[in-house]
């Protein structure tokens, strides 16, 4: 099986309001998001398919025959308009990130020829995006940056062992990199609100667990997590998850950018093995 994906983009704006409640309400659960008058984001849309090679045209499918179906969904549906004023469906149904790519999933799973389906992912922004597969759950991913410093060593290791295998990042100074956290929730949409996790809480469990606790910190001087643990990315990634899982229950995924070369990613104890 063959797997590809096709970018798409375009701009929408809508409001995250339920109407009979007051003012108060719709503040408290969806903050500035709740302004009657609207807000925009320039979305961008990944479309992955799945499906066997073609032996005599070397292909899957045509990636045009994606783009008539897509495309044409997009400008017709969701392309420069106020969702929730210009598309029924959330006219009913409030234009979260989750409900949008739930929205497109089932509108494009079945009308696409010679493959299937796969996965549909859409980035809101930089610092968040919703993904769907072929399950009744939904991931979202919010995106943070921290700023650290850290010596790799090892006290399990001799000193001649832990410069050979860091080498330069073995330095008794430490170094510093800009981390980018990738945290993943998972889980079925409130039907009322649209949402399987409240953001604004989730970032102030992310700021005081993580943030507050490792950004212009020397892990291995200043925190005590890192006091005899070797601040490796591997296991900067596990301590996050178990700092996090008490606190987020649908935690699905951390996912750590060290530098744009180096990405590491945890699931926690059985959560790869279960998927979805």
């Amino acid at each position: 099986m063959l797997y590809l994906s096709r970018k798409l983009s375009f701009s929408a704006m809508h409001s995250y309001r339920i109407e009979h409640w007051t003012e108060e309400q719709n503040e408290a659960t969806f903050g500035p998001c709740a302004n009657k008058n609207g807000h925009g984001h320039d979305y961008t849309l990944e479309v992955m398919v799945k499906g066997k090679l073609d032996s005599e045209s070397g292909i899957v499918v045509n990636i045009t025959d994606i783009d008539k179906v897509a495309k044409s969904f997009v400008e017709e549906k969701l392309n420069g308009k106020f969702l929730n004023k210009e598309n029924d469906f959330f006219k009913e149904n409030i234009p979260t990130t989750e409900n949008l790519v739930s929205y497109i999933w089932d509108a494009l799973g079945g009308k696409l020829e010679n493959c299937q389906l796969h996965k549909i992912r859409l980035r809101e922004s930089d610092f968040l995006y919703s993904e769907k597969e072929n399950a009744p759950m939904v991931r979202l991913t919010r995106k943070y940056h921290f700023s650290t410093a850290h010596r790799l060593h090892s006290n399990q290791l001799s000193d001649e062992e832990n410069l050979d295998i860091f080498g330069k990042c073995n330095n008794p100074y430490g170094h510093g990199h800009n981390y980018y956290l990738e945290v993943t929730v998972r889980g079925e949409q409130d039907p009322v609100t649209g949402m399987i996790a409240d953001l604004a809480k989730m970032d102030q469990i992310v700021d005081r667990e993580i943030l507050q606790k490792f950004d212009h910190k020397h892990l291995n001087l200043d925190t005590e997590e890192f006091k005899e643990i070797n601040p490796t990315s591997e296991n900067v990634a596990v301590v996050i998850w178990q700092l996090l899982a008490p606190k987020l229950g649908k935690l699905f995924k951390i996912g750590l950018y060290e530098t744009e070369k180096n990405y590491f990613e945890y699931y926690g104890p059985g959560v790869e093995e279960n998927g979805e």
